[in-house]
């Protein structure tokens, strides 16, 4: 008899109890730890998205502090107030880890003060005022010690509960320069692994053919764009519906649909549900005049802190999302427009947080749909040759 199994086999995202990357201060006063977050996203802010989480000693319903939490006092579980430099969102319900992850998805980096709350890797401070012997079952991947005084040394105790510390970067409290670079190289480092995803799915019914299988450059199409793709990803896929799998004859493997009867939206999702740490580099089927050149300067300005970096269409109105680069991040925002009942890649694009590149050939962009387009590339390459 076979083993049950309750739940389908998914992967899951490499997501700490905030985000993908997060970073717990410990060992000092909060003032302390407060000053080095503050400071440390000072100096990321232009480059990366970061988010800090700390908690509130105040006693949130005293008038006298001034923070009363407005309609939440009245019986309301949320509100919402436009502050005009910034919104501000109050709940009087707890939220529970998997709402928090949510909450943080779109981060590049969570910085979390340490002294009330874990986080997948911490910085560890070094501090006379503060007894980390408490607090050891915290300290769990130290990605940084500082010492607050040059005097002091790092206890024994901390000494025995890191095995590899000598390997862990030292650097002094006030020491931003080295501990923003090497946050930074730990961000870069970190940077998710580019997959390829030829959309090759569609049913092809203005072309009266199937897109994927025309030979514009001596092999099927779907073909050639993988191999395109091939130079910049680890791994490329030939997204297809379930129905063409066995059709797929290929050296590259083909990713059916798990999202089906959802076009292009579908393709990209599936490729997410396969693998959700990756970024994804997905380009369309009927692309015959993509080159290396455009795909070099797509990875080249790819910005990763954003939900995906594409180029503006031919006619320069909207981002072109079938030659794009998804990131890890854009998974959670799809499913979040798949719950609105929304599955268009272009919509999700405009309303997210997305680069737009001036491509560097516009003509590189554009796409075929029917068979007269198709008899005059099919010139113009020839002619080429």
């Amino acid at each position: 008899m076979g083993i049950h199994q309750k739940h389908a086999p998914l992967v899951k995202p490499q997501i700490g109890q905030y985000g993908r990357n997060e970073l717990a201060i410990l060992g000092t006063p909060c003032g302390n730890i407060k000053k080095l977050a503050y400071e440390t996203i000072q100096s990321l802010k232009d480059e990366w998205d970061v988010a800090y989480v700390d908690a509130d000693h105040k006693n949130a319903n005293d008038p006298e502090d001034g923070i009363l939490t407005g309609s939440l006092d009245s019986g309301a579980t949320v509100d919402f107030v436009d502050k005009i430099n910034f919104l501000q969102i109050n709940k009087s319900r707890n939220e529970n880890p998997y709402q928090l992850k949510k909450s943080f998805s779109d981060q590049d980096l969570v910085i979390v003060n340490g002294n009330h709350f874990g986080a997948g890797r911490q910085i560890l401070v070094i501090d006379p005022k503060k007894d980390l012997q408490k607090k050891l079952g915290k300290i769990t991947n130290v990605f940084m010690i500082l010492m607050i005084n040059s005097e002091v040394e790092i206890p024994g105790y901390i000494k025995d509960h890191i095995p590899d510390i000598e390997n862990i970067p030292v650097y002094d409290y006030h020491d931003s320069e080295n501990i923003v670079r090497t946050i930074k190289q730990f961000l870069n480092n970190n940077r998710p692994v580019l997959k390829g995803l030829v959309l090759a799915g569609g049913k092809s019914v203005r072309m009266d053919q199937d897109k994927g299988l025309i030979n514009y450059h001596g092999i099927p199409q779907r073909e050639y764009a993988a191999q395109l793709l091939s130079n910049y990803c680890d791994e490329v896929f030939i997204s297809c519906r379930p129905d063409q799998v066995d059709t797929i004859d290929s050296n590259y493997p083909a990713l059916p649909d798990t999202f089906d009867g959802l076009g292009p939206f579908g393709g990209i999702t599936s490729a997410f549900r396969k693998d959700p740490n990756a970024a994804w580099l997905v380009v369309a089927c009927d692309l015959p005049y993509l080159d290396g050149a455009t795909l070099d300067y797509l990875v080249s300005n790819r910005n990763q802190s954003k939900v995906a970096t594409s180029f503006w269409d031919t006619d320069h109105k909207f981002p072109e999302p079938l030659i794009t680069i998804w990131e890890p991040k854009a998974y959670p925002e799809m499913l979040y427009f798949l719950s609105f009942g929304y599955s268009c890649p272009l919509k999700v694009f405009i309303k997210s947080n997305t680069e737009v590149l001036e491509a560097p050939d516009n003509h590189a962009l554009t796409n075929v749909n029917n068979p007269e387009e198709m008899k005059t590339v099919l010139q113009v390459i020839k002619n080429d040759q």
